[in-house]
């Protein structure tokens, strides 16, 4: 929480209005209890999106980091994917910030869906996709529900709003699942348990978090009810909740629409309540998923800066893609010198040293002495292993350390490029960088074939 006062003022716009004297309002596409979000035309004569922060209704004490989540999702943006709605530009209005994204016509999916003709099986493999290259890049949407995928002209189905909501509902189920905004608590059923009601050693976000969202939003498009059971009141929502800790979901439903028995092996295995149980990666959930004549092979524009990285003379450094320090980039093989190759990571507390201290004042997820980095002198690899040493014994971390979502122990797991590290609510890309004046080593990115 910082001290620093952030000031801005409404700003409500209509028909005809113009932002920045550089885009003019056509109509209001939609509103949340975050941002609002206009159809404009450009000075360029283009038709965008515009997505803007109501900062002015958020205390004062919460604006600084609201502003750090709009900027990740605009630079979420810039990933370049078929399946991600594209951030053009930012700007600021009466101290509110904004970003211009690419406009669909077609809407969300769930309008698409109440108008009919949608090919389930080809949209369901778009969404895929789209988790797929956010999840490379070391991102959890968090937020997946069918009001955020929209549909392109084309008909391809694209991911939006992976930056506040996402975060905010985390935030929301600390402090307790009643009497939260209306709308945000169109949000809950599409939540894992393990998110809801975070537990010891429960509480890391991984990719089976999206996994979990992506079966319910199938099953309610294709049944038309949600799988636990209604949740249109608050008074509903504890007995849903329980009903999907314990996985007791409608399946006769689903075997009585037409098709519905192709579904119940991938939505089974989206639904299973403990996520380490869950099917564990998109891939995993693609060879379940049915067949469909007009279903387009993965496009790929995904563009990583460690694909052809396997050259000497470079390092190995750990970039956070997710997190309170999203950017922060720590260059191992510099932090380390001589004999002891030795790092440690943990979360940034007064009270303990860590080589690589990472910020968790929203969460605490992360343990002071979460994990350990060891290089080894000979082949230059670097090993991760869950917990530290403490007074002579070996600790481990309160809730984990996972590698691509397979969770580390002590033995430890030897890191390849391209690798993403999950600690808590923090996730950190292995990559590559150039190194002057170093000895050769010959790595493999995990992306070589």
């Amino acid at each position: 929480m910082s001290s620093h006062y952030i000031q801005c003022e409404r700003c409500e716009f209509c028909s005809g209005d113009r932002i920045d004297n550089d885009y003019l309002v056509e109509k209001m596409l939609g509103a949340g209890t975050f941002g609002c979000v206009y159809k404009v035309n450009g000075n360029d004569g283009k038709v965008y999106a515009l997505k803007l922060l109501k900062l002015w209704e958020s205390p004062s004490a919460e604006r600084e980091e609201l502003l750090k989540r709009f900027d990740m999702e605009y630079e979420t943006g810039h990933i370049e994917s078929n399946y991600l709605v594209h951030s053009y530009t930012k700007g600021q209005v009466g101290g509110n910030p904004y970003i211009v994204m690419e406009y669909c016509p077609y809407g969300d999916l769930m309008t698409a869906a109440e108008k009919g003709n949608v090919d389930f099986a080809a949209v369901g493999r778009d969404v895929l996709y789209g988790l797929r290259d956010l999840h490379q890049r070391g991102k959890v949407h968090r937020d997946l529900k069918p009001e955020n995928v929209l549909i392109r002209e084309d008909g391809t189905a694209i991911l939006t709003d992976f930056g506040i909501s996402g975060d905010q509902n985390n935030r929301l189920t600390q402090r307790g699942i009643f009497g939260i905004p209306q709308q945000q608590f169109g949000t809950f059923p599409y939540m894992p348990p393990e998110q809801i009601n975070p537990r010891r050693g429960n509480a890391t976000v991984l990719p089976t978090t999206d996994i979990f969202s992506f079966g319910v939003m199938m099953y309610q498009l294709l049944t038309y009810e949600l799988p636990y059971g209604e949740c249109a009141t608050e008074a509903d929502l504890p007995a849903y909740v329980e009903r999907g800790r314990k996985g007791m979901w409608n399946r006769t439903l689903l075997q009585q629409v037409p098709n519905g028995t192709q579904w119940e092996k991938m939505v089974e295995g989206c639904l299973i309540p403990n996520f380490k149980e869950r099917l564990q990666s998109v891939d995993d959930v693609l060879a379940l998923m049915p067949q469909s004549i007009k279903a387009k092979d993965y496009r790929p524009t995904l563009k990583t800066s460690f694909e052809s990285w396997s050259q000497g003379d470079s390092g190995i450094q750990l970039h956070i893609m997710q997190g309170e320090e999203y950017g922060k980039i720590y260059k191992l093989d510099d932090m380390v010198n001589g004999v002891c190759r030795l790092l440690t990571m943990g979360r940034e507390d007064d009270e303990v040293v860590n080589s690589i201290p990472i910020k968790d004042t929203l969460n605490a997820y992360i343990s002071r002495c979460h994990c350990t980095l060891e290089q080894n002198a000979e082949t230059g690899l670097w090993i991760i292993r869950d917990g530290q040493w403490r007074n002579r014994q070996w600790k481990n971390s309160m809730n984990g350390t996972y590698v691509n979502s397979t969770e580390v122990g002590s033995h430890g797991f030897v890191l390849q490029v391209g690798d993403i590290i999950t600690i808590g609510d923090t996730k950190l890309r292995v990559e590559g960088y150039p190194k002057a004046n170093s000895r050769k080593y010959s790595f493999k990115s995990k992306w070589d074939t």
